[in-house]
């Protein structure tokens, strides 16, 4: 297996996205029984015109398998993964494991990592704790809103968000 992590391009950007969104959508599908979009592309484009970040494809045998958008702060190095994803049909073999590793040996200068993903979502839950040795340090829900994202955590279908971090040093 030739695995590769590289700077995702403009000419990729079209297949990342709906890969992205046909993942998210499908790990909601496990969680919640529903096919409704639950990734605009919207908050895909925020991301990655966020000051600071990058998009990354990652490349199996010649094809893209999944990607990442990190949010890189130069100045802190608390850093922060908008979006890792493996794409439908290829989970299950390493691929999100191998991207998580490259990640924090590109940025090896991270402080602190952070990240969310839905309470519904068991998968990525017991991916980020017990796989990238993410903690779970806040649950956004109804009754204590992310501040950055307030309306989100009014969304009951979701059941809140929990925010991991990773202490680097």
């Amino acid at each position: 297996m030739d695995f590769a992590l590289l700077p995702l391009e403009d000419a990729d950007l079209e297949q990342f996205k709906k890969d992205m969104k046909y993942a998210f959508r499908k790990g909601a599908e496990n969680g919640l029984g529903e096919s409704e979009e639950v990734l605009p592309e919207e908050d895909i484009d925020r991301s990655l015109l966020s000051k600071g970040a990058i998009g990354y494809k990652a490349i199996l045998d010649g094809e893209i398998v999944g990607g990442a958008i990190v949010v890189i702060n130069e100045v802190t190095q608390r850093n922060h993964l908008d979006f890792l994803y493996v794409k439908h049909g290829v989970q299950s073999k390493g691929i999100g494991q191998k991207i998580w590793n490259e990640i924090e040996r590109i940025h090896h200068e991270t402080s602190i990592w952070e990240t969310c993903t839905p309470y519904f979502d068991k998968r990525n839950i017991h991916f980020y704790i017990n796989c990238c040795k993410f903690h779970a340090v806040e649950f956004f829900n109804q009754y204590h809103t992310d501040p950055d994202f307030p309306d989100d955590c009014e969304d009951e279908k979701f059941g809140g968000m929990f925010r991991f971090e990773k202490v680097m040093r």
